[in-house]
């Protein structure tokens, strides 16, 4: 499939092939919410933390003798029975992250660029230098092509510029070809990618 080709001054300039087998696949919201799900579970801290018996700070005498009180056989202050003790069977501090198998990971990766292809919310622009780092100026180009919310997808190398202009606007994110993945992707309204960008995923997924 073909799509065309634009700056960011909203000029045609040409068009480019697209590969089916990367931007033409049905969708799979199975798929999507498999990686996304992932995605997440990775970027968990997993810092939260209660302490154990042993951790509580606190005297280890028997807190009274064992016969003869008629009351329960204590034997510490620290448990998780009494006002300001441990917490029984809380959480600790781990990683949230699980395996997922790479053909699944591909699989939604370009599950999500074909949905973006198919709801026409895929732009693809000649190259990713602007002329300036000013916001102001890069707001009403994205204004003039009709994008509030948006993954710009670049090559390998990001164009400084872009970068700057791009970090105060609220909804646009700016990653390289090996930064794209399933949730930022979904997350934006809009998916933009460059020339060098197209052939760098083309040549990753193909």
């Amino acid at each position: 499939m073909k799509a065309d080709i634009v700056t960011f001054d909203n000029k045609k300039q040409g068009s480019v092939e697209l590969a089916d087998t990367v931007f033409g696949l049905p969708e799979r919201a199975d798929i999507l919410a498999r990686v996304v799900n992932w995605q997440l579970a990775k970027r968990r801290a997993g810092t939260h933390s209660t302490k154990s018996t042993g951790e509580v700070m606190g005297s280890t005498a028997k807190i009274y003798r064992q016969k003869g009180t008629g009351r329960a056989r204590h034997g510490s202050r620290k448990t998780n029975i009494f006002r300001g003790g441990a917490v029984g069977h809380g959480p600790v501090p781990h990683s949230h992250a699980y395996k997922l198998p790479k053909k699944v990971r591909v699989l939604g990766l370009k599950t999500a660029l074909s949905v973006k292809q198919a709801e026409g919310k895929l732009i693809v622009v000649e190259s990713g230098k602007l002329a300036s780092p000013k916001t102001k100026d890069f707001v009403k180009q994205l204004g003039d092509m009709g994008v509030s919310s948006a993954l710009i997808i670049d090559g390998s190398d990001l164009d400084d510029n872009l970068c700057m202009a791009a970090a105060n606007i609220p909804g646009i994110d700016v990653v390289p070809s090996m930064g794209a993945n399933v949730y930022d992707i979904m997350r934006r309204d809009t998916l933009v990618l460059t020339k060098d960008a197209v052939e760098a995923l083309q040549a990753r997924l193909s």
